[in-house]
Order: structure tokens, then sequence, then C-alpha cells
């Protein structure tokens, strides 16, 4: 299982980014930006700098993705303006916290930007958090990348970043569009595949390409397929697609509740080997505190060094330490 990588989700501000940045376990970090705005990405990056002998640093650049820039006060009911403006069918349910949480759209406004809510969700919602719309009638439109979101880009480019993700990648226009905004050619890009236009994409169009490869994002993935039995043929469609492709989110999860992992994690990563995937992901649910990650980076290792051996090695590495 030498050939299994490990990737973990960490801004380099975290207290414990150190630790595990230097952690020869792990193969790579992301740096999720979604929550970093203006001056916050000149502090992650200051941060990283800080740091020698650090893994793989890798930017995800946020794209078409739907986003929240700003919350309008409003006692009654929920209101906020968008990163890209959208038409739909209203009244609509919207998804929000990965799907966990849900409140009804009764109006679109201001060409699209602003949206208006029937009372609101649960739990409360914060800029740059993403939401999701599955009805067919939603029409995206605007640039692929903000004008906020090239600034970052900017920045970590003339930091010296070389390594990125790009979120909800659905055409070839989304990598273009990118190289052209970078200028020069990256050492990797990871596509993440995350919606049903992505998995079309992948499936019709998509060219394997050097330092070029695919990401499937179970996180928002599982939320905007049509029914959830259907996360499994997406999988394995990526995989099939490209050998180097990514798995990330929804894995090991158990562990943020209970330390011992549920029989399902492992059966989970094994699977996900079994279909072809040599590198994964942990989300940002588990990489938030250090003891959770600790955790799960130990758990990981452990599947590593014991499935797919042979008995007599199964038989000295019985006893596994988490």
């Amino acid at each position: 299982m030498k050939d299994l990588e490990l990737m973990v989700t960490l801004c380099p501000t975290f207290p414990h980014y150190e630790r595990f940045a230097r952690d020869s376990r792990i193969q790579g970090v992301r740096l999720n930006s979604a929550m970093v705005f203006g001056d916050e990405v000149d502090a992650e990056i200051n941060a990283a700098n800080a740091v020698s002998g650090a893994r793989p640093l890798y930017f995800d650049i946020k794209g078409r993705q739907l986003r929240i820039m700003e919350i309008h006060s409003n006692p009654n009911r929920l209101e906020f303006t968008l990163n890209h403006p959208i038409e739909v069918e209203t009244p609509i349910p919207v998804l929000f916290k990965a799907g966990s949480d849900v409140a009804l759209l009764t109006d679109v406004t201001e060409h699209g930007h602003r949206l208006i809510f029937d009372g609101g969700p649960k739990w409360k919602v914060k800029a740059g958090e993403s939401i999701c719309i599955r009805h067919p009638s939603l029409k995206i439109s605007g640039p692929v990348y903000c004008d906020y979101e090239i600034r970052k880009i900017y920045k970590v480019i003339d930091s010296g970043f070389k390594r990125f993700f790009l979120s909800y990648v659905e055409e070839e226009r989304d990598l273009s569009e990118f190289y052209d905004i970078l200028g020069f050619p990256p050492e990797e890009v990871i596509l993440k595949i995350e919606s049903k236009k992505g998995l079309e994409y992948v499936a019709n169009k998509w060219k394997k390409y050097d330092d070029v490869s695919l990401c499937a994002a179970r996180g928002d993935m599982f939320v905007e397929i049509d029914k959830p039995h259907e996360i499994l043929a997406a999988q394995k469609l990526i995989a099939k697609k490209d050998p180097q492709a990514l798995v990330g989110s929804r894995i090991l999860l158990s562990i943020v509740t209970n330390p011992v992992p549920e029989c399902h994690d492992f059966s989970d990563l094994a699977w996900l080997y079994d279909i072809g995937y040599r590198r994964m992901m942990l989300c940002d649910e588990l990489c938030l505190k250090e003891s959770l990650l600790g955790t799960a980076v130990n758990v990981f290792e452990s599947f590593r060094n014991v499935y797919g051996t042979d008995k007599k090695e199964s038989v000295k590495r019985r006893r596994w330490f988490w």
C-alpha cells in the first residue's frame, strides 16, 4: 500500500498546521480558501512561508460554485447576496451545510444576486458558505472566476504557489480561463468534480492532460446528484477516467463523534482503493481540530499498512493503534 497517498485540509494559520504539514505520512495539504477574504489571504501565505520542510501546499480556487458574499440584516427572514447571478423558478428549497439544512427561497432580486427566503434555515449561515440549488431551471451566469477570486489567485502565485484545486469544474472553459489568469504552467491542477454537469463533462468531454488530475469531491457531489445511490457510479466513473484521480470528503467521519472508527469506515476505504483510487483526502470537519486529525491520520496509516498485505503480514500487524 505504499502507493496510497493521503492529503489533508488545513489553513497555515491553524495552530496544528506545522505538526501535520511536516508529517511524513501526509503527501499534501489543501488550503480551502472559501472562508478566507482580503488580508486573511496574506496571513495564510505568511504562515505557510514560515514553515520549512512542509508537505506540498495546494490552494483551492473557487470558480462557479454558488457562495454567500454578504448577509443582509432582517430579523424575520434570511437575505443574502451571491457571488454569481442566478435565474431559477421560485419558490424552491435551497440546501445549506452540505445538505444537512434547508430553507425555502421565495424571490431572487438585484439581477440575480440577492436571494430572499421564507424565514431561514435551522442553523446560522455565514459569508463564504456554499449553497446548493438542485432544480433544473437553475442558470448561473457571469464569469467563472469572480474579481475577488482573481485577486486571491494573483496573491498566491506571487508568493510561489504552483499547485491548485479548481472547485466545481463543469467544462473545459473552467481550466482554460484559469490558465489564462495564471500565465504559467502549474506543477499540478486538480479538478474537483462536484455536480451532475461536472460528471457529464468527465464522461463525455474530459481528456487526461499532464499535471492535471480529477477529484471525486464527495462532500458536495453527494448533495448535487439526484439519488443517493448514484454516488457509487460517479466515483467509479472518475477513477476509470483518471488513474491519478483523488477522492475526498466523507472519509472516516465516524471519528468526529467516536475515537474508534466504525466498520463502514474501513470498508469505504477498501472499496475506494479497490476501484482504483490511490490518493485520498480528509475534509475540513476532521482537520479543524488537532485531536481529530491526529486520530484520523493514525487510523488511515493503520489501514495503509494492513490492507492488501498477505496473511503473514496481516498477522504481524493485527494490533492497530489509534
